[in-house]
């Protein structure tokens, strides 16, 4: 950020005229007309104004001190992330606080200064709490969702691994939007308050997203296509035959996916059967995997690819490490390595992309095709680990939901539930 502070803080510059407006002139977002963001995004941005409006340095410095405070919150989650999940006799581990540490530095300036990086921490808290506490992680994300709207979808792996989903997490989420809308009712704002769902709608195929890549390839040897600069948004669009239409497309297929993608989490609890409720390694990596696979479905279906989105998918494997859950370290591994292309990409490399440059650009392609992947391999993992234990000789060697439990030196499991979790654990 210190070396290139134009690119990388553009954004938080953009946030404080925002609030040298609602001081000075008494005109905030959503309140007094459409905005771009959720209301709630207000709440860290006046925050940061405690640094001054006036100067865009005080401001900066300011916002890198409160996001910074906040991920020290989050890694707090992560270093006590089994005690909080109830498993006080498993020994607490640092690899998840390490690893949202090396993937912070590895996405670079982004994961610091955009909105999404009051967001992330929110998440992991969410779901460090989710499965003893589901009414506070739907609170948590719904509010979240209220700053920047990704959060939100989280939801639909939190609703399946809970057994009262409309008094656990319905409920829960519903009084959080009904606090937030009274507040921008009373504040005059009605009209606006979802306009951040509308604002950017008619926007094309922006060059870096997953979406883009097929004419992001085509415009290196292909003259009718090209990457042009979008000036009413200040992002760089992909242009050529068909770039509209698949735009227009995935604004349907965003959708789709992600309500498919929760239809298939709630078909992989049904697969699992009892084993939601007395396995709890199962029951973590439903809630894990499955806000995993929404959180990647967000960008790959998405026809805005902003860098800082990628820091999305970091929550859930950094809280899968600090449960100790096995199988997540080729999936830690992989993200670490979609994290640090992205910031090869932007802010080093994006002058590359947007003038056609062909090593930048295949660097772009390849992150792209990774991040297809991953969601592909989510989604595999989901089906391997919901199916059905096969029967067993006796020998609890044989039987993978007695093997789940046994922890490893490499790699230690959250174990099963205890007598007293058991009881807790009876159907209703």
């Amino acid at each position: 950020m210190f070396l290139r502070p134009a690119q990388t803080f553009w954004d938080i510059d953009l946030y404080r005229w925002w609030m040298w407006q609602g001081l000075n002139d008494g005109t905030w977002p959503v309140l007094d007309g459409p905005w771009v963001y959720p209301v709630g995004a207000l709440v860290p941005m006046l925050t940061a104004a405690t640094g001054g409006t006036d100067s865009t340095t005080g401001y900066a410095l300011a916002w890198s001190l409160w996001v910074t405070a906040f991920n020290a919150v989050g890694l707090v989650a992560l270093l006590h992330a089994p005690r909080v999940v109830g498993h006080r006799h498993i020994e607490r581990t640092t690899a998840g606080a390490w690893w949202w540490v090396g993937f912070t530095a590895l996405l670079g300036p982004v994961a610091m200064g955009r909105l999404d990086a009051v967001v992330a921490p929110l998440v992991v808290g969410a779901l460090v709490v989710a499965l003893r506490r589901p009414r506070m992680a739907a609170a948590l994300l719904t509010a979240g969702a209220w700053v920047k709207a990704a959060p939100g979808a989280l939801l639909l792996a939190l609703v399946v691994v809970v057994r009262r989903p409309w008094r656990e997490v319905v409920l829960p989420a519903a009084l959080v939007c009904a606090g937030v809308v009274a507040l921008v009712v009373l504040g005059g704002g009605r009209e606006h308050l979802l306009s951040f769902l509308t604002e950017q709608g008619e926007r094309g195929l922006q060059a870096e997203s997953v979406g883009a890549t097929p004419w992001l390839l085509a415009s290196l040897v292909d003259p009718e296509v090209g990457v042009e600069l979008n000036a009413e948004l200040i992002t760089w669009e992909v242009h050529g035959p068909g770039a509209q239409g698949a735009a227009d497309a995935l604004g349907v297929l965003f959708l789709v996916g992600i309500a498919a993608a929760g239809v298939f989490l709630w078909w992989c609890a049904r697969r699992l059967g009892p084993r939601l409720w007395s396995d709890e390694t199962a029951r973590a990596q439903l809630l894990v995997r499955g806000a995993l696979l929404i959180a990647t479905l967000l960008i790959v279906l998405n026809k805005v690819g902003s860098p800082q989105f990628i820091g999305w998918i970091a929550p859930p494997v950094a809280v899968a490490l600090a449960l100790r859950l096995p199988g997540w370290r080729s999936t830690a591994w992989f993200v670490a390595a979609i994290a640090g292309a992205t910031q090869l990409i932007f802010p080093w490399g994006y002058p590359q992309i947007t003038t056609g440059g062909v090593g930048m650009t295949l660097v772009l392609a390849a992150r792209n095709v990774a991040l297809v992947v991953l969601a592909a391999t989510v989604v595999l993992d989901l089906l391997r680990e919901t199916h059905a234990p096969r029967a067993t000789s006796g020998d609890p060697d044989d039987d993978p939901a007695v093997a789940s439990h046994v922890a490893s030196d490499e790699d230690a499991l959250v174990p099963g539930p205890t007598p007293e979790h058991q009881r807790d654990a009876q159907p209703s």
